[in-house]
């Protein structure tokens, strides 16, 4: 085991020179890192949220809003199919978690009945997303009152697309930001946990996610009055101040669902800030065709039940592309493009945790870390010095290859390090040296029995591979258990302690028996220096 072919000795090294190379850029700051030749490796540790500093934020989906839809949906749905086939009703309302309407007709019941009932969609679930259920029941219930019931697979479904679908949409928007490495994850089944290292303006962070972002386009009714609005219309209010009402037809021109690019601008003009936007290619048809049949009429942009601007169709607008001004300001502007590009929340977020880690405390926990990591280093180097002499500087060159492996691992995966992270690393540093605990004892032990210094060392390594590998693929399997179980601050320490494992093992076996071997062939020794 002690004989190395020439290729073998060759990966040894450039396996442990590549680690050190991807770890050379944490030595030093961003603005050195960005001055670095192009064929140097330049990327470093992402710092975690109690490292860096920066904003947490606990949110949850408000639910009840999605089911509130379908059902107003359903209201909407029962009413046109009804109307259409001119069965009379009376009573048409939503109840906690279903429709209620009555058919003032008893022999039309049925037919009534079978009409509700198309209204259902199949509820999917399972990995293969067979077809289990619909979402709706219909029941009757006393004088000919029937009932259009949402099914409990129906809003637990529901609930599982709202959050996913809001998760999603999260992450878009900080992604527009600029920023790095943001956790954004489910807790529990209704909360989504948020933390977004280095970014210092948490106020803008949850205006940015508080905004519902449904937007339409709707034409206003000149001829109505806000005090009595007609039916099919509603009272919208701007946010001037004093907010200035409009009577907006409650029938959507286009949605923001059209919407395919939003981009930050300024009127030429003006030169105030704007938002341009361009449509899809069925939206931009809906769009030309309403602006052509309106001209000189105002249309108002909605936007989370907000008037944000109201212009006066000068001409038919058939490009499909369009521009929002409000008074923005360049900041503002940004945003508004980014909640549109990024599409609109199924429901709205409640902030219910909010917390602000400063960069100074980062600071104070990377000292700490260092520090713990430097005298657990220290301490280990003289422990093995003291304790077998040459060997344990060969296993001390071998740990200080296995901390830059280990940082070129995390930098080349852009990795987050976190607090717990730094705590894998010490456990790790500890931890590094145990391979070669086991091989050196066991060296001792061939060498009381009569055993040559070669055959020593050579048995050594050989017999203490099979315990090795135990020991360290059963604390793998703990490192992988702990990532896949656990979230956040668990799940960094479980990759620093698996990458650790793995280049430990590397190190304190091969990289140590690669020294072993040369200094053999040098030195041609009498005894083990052990």
């Amino acid at each position: 085991m002690l004989h190395f072919a020439n290729w073998k000795i060759a990966t040894v090294l450039a396996v442990s020179l590549a680690g050190l190379l991807f770890a050379m850029p944490n030595m030093f700051s961003s603005e050195m890192r960005a001055r670095f030749p192009s064929l140097l490796p330049n990327q470093a540790v992402n710092l975690g949220l109690d490292l860096r500093g920066g904003s947490h934020l606990l949110l949850e989906v408000e639910t009840g809003v999605v089911i509130k839809e379908r059902l107003e949906a359903v209201i909407d749905d029962v009413r046109s199919n009804l109307r259409e086939q001119r069965i009379r009703y009376t009573g048409l309302r939503a109840d906690k978690q279903a429709v209620m309407v009555r058919i003032t007709d008893p022999e039309r019941l049925d037919e009534a009945i079978a009409l509700l009932e198309d209204l259902a969609a199949p509820v999917t679930n399972g990995v293969l997303g067979s077809v289990a259920t619909v979402d709706l029941v219909i029941e009757v219930l006393d004088e000919n009152l029937i009932s259009i019931a949402l099914t409990e697979s129906a809003i637990e479904q529901r609930i599982l697309s709202a959050v996913d679908q809001s998760i999603e949409i999260v992450r878009r928007r900080i992604d527009e930001l600029g920023t790095t490495e943001p956790t954004i994850q489910r807790q529990g089944s209704e909360r989504i946990l948020i933390q977004v290292p280095g970014f210092d303006d948490p106020a803008r962070l949850k205006t940015l996610l508080g905004q519902t972002a449904k937007m339409s386009f709707r034409l206003v009714d000149v001829t109505a009055r806000t005090e009595a609005p007609p039916a099919g219309t509603d009272v919208i209010y701007d946010e001037s101040n004093p907010p200035r009402a409009y009577v907006l037809r409650r029938r959507v021109v286009v949605s923001g669902e059209n919407l395919v690019d939003a981009q930050p601008g300024f009127e030429q003009q003006t030169n105030e800030p704007i938002v341009t936007f361009r449509f899809d290619a069925t939206g931009a048809r809906r769009f030309g065709q309403v602006t052509q049949e309106n001209v000189g009429r105002p249309f108002a942009i909605v936007l989370d039940n907000k008037v944000i601007s109201a212009p006066v169709i000068r001409e038919a607008i058939l490009g499909g592309t369009g521009q929002i001004s409000g008074g923005f300001s360049v900041e503002e502007a940004n945003d508004l493009a980014i909640l549109l590009r990024a599409g609109a929340l199924p429901a709205p977020l409640i902030i219910l945790e909010e917390r602000t880690v400063g960069p100074g405390l980062g600071a104070d926990s990377i000292a700490a870390g260092e520090m713990a990591a430097i005298i657990g280093l220290l301490i280990v180097i003289g422990f093995m010095i003291v304790s077998y002499g040459l060997f344990g500087v060969f296993s001390d060159i071998a740990l200080m290859i296995n901390i830059g492996l280990i940082l070129g691992i995390l930098s080349l995966l852009q990795a987050t390090l976190t607090l717990p992270g730094i705590a894998g690393i010490v456990l790790t540093i500890g931890m590094a040296v145990d391979a070669n605990v086991l091989i050196y004892e066991r060296i001792r032990e061939e060498v009381r029995q009569g055993k040559s210094p070669i055959s020593a060392i050579e048995a050594g390594y050989k017999r203490a591979l099979g315990t090795i590998l135990d020991a360290n693929i059963t604390t793998f399997i703990a490192a992988v258990i702990l990532f896949q179980m656990g979230s956040g601050p668990v799940r960094g320490f479980a990759v620093t302690l698996a990458i650790g494992i793995v280049t430990s093992v590397f190190t304190a076996f091969t990289v140590t028996r690669l020294m072993v071997s040369v200094w053999i062939r040098r030195r041609r020794p009498g005894a083990v220096p052990l």
